[in-house]
């Protein structure tokens, strides 16, 4: 029987963490965060890179490349969902498996017999804390490499999916840039390994979102906001409540310039003044971040208008923007993950009675688009990315040296742009409104239990076939 109780989930909350950053920077100031080089030359294939290497060794590091036109790459980072929890149905790129009627065919053992099949979610309302996107239950629903646990790890839940009906920016978003239906999450683990590996090429040990982990030893290579800094590109991380740099927090303690609420982040997009990189974050503590149980509509509508500044800026001609999600926060997604090569030599620090696992394995797929005058029209990238991808993007535009392993050998991000030509979106395209609407007041937050779709909901017949 399944069990709704996540014996894992010893959380920090986005609230502590929020009052508690500041503290965890002072006391770990005087901690080096080192600038180790691995020497592993001889575990190396051929044709793989190393840390610390350049994407251009004929370059002078730090030398940005003229033949990448946009100055700016703006990074945003959403919570929780999967390729197919969000984009599975919109008939575009490598979505859910379809039956003869056009809806999607798949059916998962739930362990007791019977089999659930994908649905569609009653609401845009999620329920509370599931499904899970804990260490155990990631590797549970890996199943035999085939994903075929969802169910049995997760829960019924697992299984729905949302249509253009719910999100139909994203869906739009995603029907008129270039999608990338092979963007993996970087390792089978929560948000904090996962933003790790997006700002450092790697988790570094941690797999959970903890007190811990926060703590925990920072990456020995450095972070990319490191490399900017040392050549002297700018850099700012905008947040609502709580900037995911401070899972960093002896680096960010001494560093309060580089960060700014989110009402800084549309003037200067406004005025074309964003720096050379930006780390866009929603509200944690809210339901901005789409994490459960929140109401995705609210995050959808934090998207499109971060979407909708840089694309009416006045720099839009010089921009590119990555939206995509930290990890698919225990929902089903039918292509199972690659193995890949491991960051660093960091194992996980796993507790005993867990899933044996490490950093060479991918996280499942989530959504993700690649936003820029420069885009490719009707393009759907199928090349293998992962979160390291933005920083292999941000290197290769700047010339900086790897950071790990998994960011120098990772894919560019580049085969989702045309600079043949001129750009197929100077102009850019009207995109759908979110389903809320970019302005006005919120509705009444009515999430907080979220809606077991497997209980009262007119879909409930649909859901459940036993001894199939």
């Amino acid at each position: 029987m399944f069990d709704p109780r996540d014996p894992f989930r010893e959380h920090l909350t986005r609230r502590a963490l929020l009052r508690y950053g500041g503290s965890v920077g002072a006391a770990l100031a005087g901690a080096s965060s080192g600038g180790a080089l691995w020497r592993a030359a001889s575990a190396l294939g051929a044709g793989l890179r190393a840390p610390d290497s350049l994407p251009d060794p004929t370059r002078a590091a730090g030398s940005a490349t003229e033949k990448l036109p946009f100055e700016h790459i703006v990074v945003v980072m959403m919570e929780n969902h999967s390729f197919d929890n969000y984009l599975g149905v919109i008939g575009r790129g490598d979505g859910l498996p379809l039956d003869a009627a056009g809806k999607p065919k798949v059916a998962l053992p739930d362990g007791n017999g019977g089999y659930i099949h994908s649905f569609r979610m009653p609401t845009t309302c999620q329920l509370k804390s599931l499904p899970s996107q804990s260490w155990p239950a990631s590797h549970r629903a890996l199943g035999n490499g085939d994903n075929s646990g969802f169910v049995a790890a997760c829960g019924p839940a697992a299984m729905g999916y949302f249509t253009p009906d719910d999100i139909p920016f994203y869906a739009g978003l995603a029907r008129t840039y270039p999608l990338c239906d092979r963007w993996f999450a970087s390792c089978l683990a929560q948000t904090y390994p996962n933003r790790r590996f997006l700002m450092a090429g790697t988790a570094a040990g941690i797999i959970d979102t903890t007190t811990a982990s926060i703590l925990a030893p920072p990456p020995p290579n450095g972070v990319i906001m490191e490399r900017l800094e040392a050549h002297r590109i700018s850099w700012m991380n905008y947040y609502t409540d709580l900037p995911a740099t401070f899972l960093f927090p002896q680096f960010m303690a001494n560093r309060p310039t580089h960060r700014a609420q989110m009402d800084r982040f549309f003037s200067d997009a406004a005025a074309g003044t964003l720096p050379g990189v930006s780390f866009v974050d929603p509200g944690f503590d809210t339901d901005e971040s789409e994490e459960n149980p929140a109401d995705i509509r609210v995050g959808e509508r934090f998207t499109a208008n971060v979407v909708h500044a840089v694309t009416t800026g006045k720099a839009w001609d010089k921009t590119l923007l990555v939206w995509t999600y930290d990890e698919g926060g225990g929902y089903y997604d039918h292509v199972p993950p690659p193995r890949v090569i491991a960051p660093d030599t960091i194992a996980p620090r796993l507790p005993a009675g867990f899933a044996p696992g490490g950093y060479d394995q991918y996280g499942f797929r989530v959504p993700a688009v690649i936003v820029s005058p420069y885009a490719r029209r009707d393009y759907v990238s199928h090349a293998v990315h992962d979160h390291t991808s933005v920083l292999k993007l941000i290197e290769t535009k700047w010339n900086l040296p790897a950071l790990t392993f998994r960011d120098a050998n990772a894919d560019n991000l580049l085969d989702a742009l045309d600079l043949s030509g001129p750009p197929a979106f100077a102009e850019p395209p009207a995109l759908p409104e979110p389903a809320l609407g970019l302005n006005g007041p919120l509705p009444a937050a009515d999430c907080a239990g979220g809606h077991d779709p497997t209980a009262g909901s007119p879909h409930h017949h649909t859901l459940i076939v036993a001894n199939r």
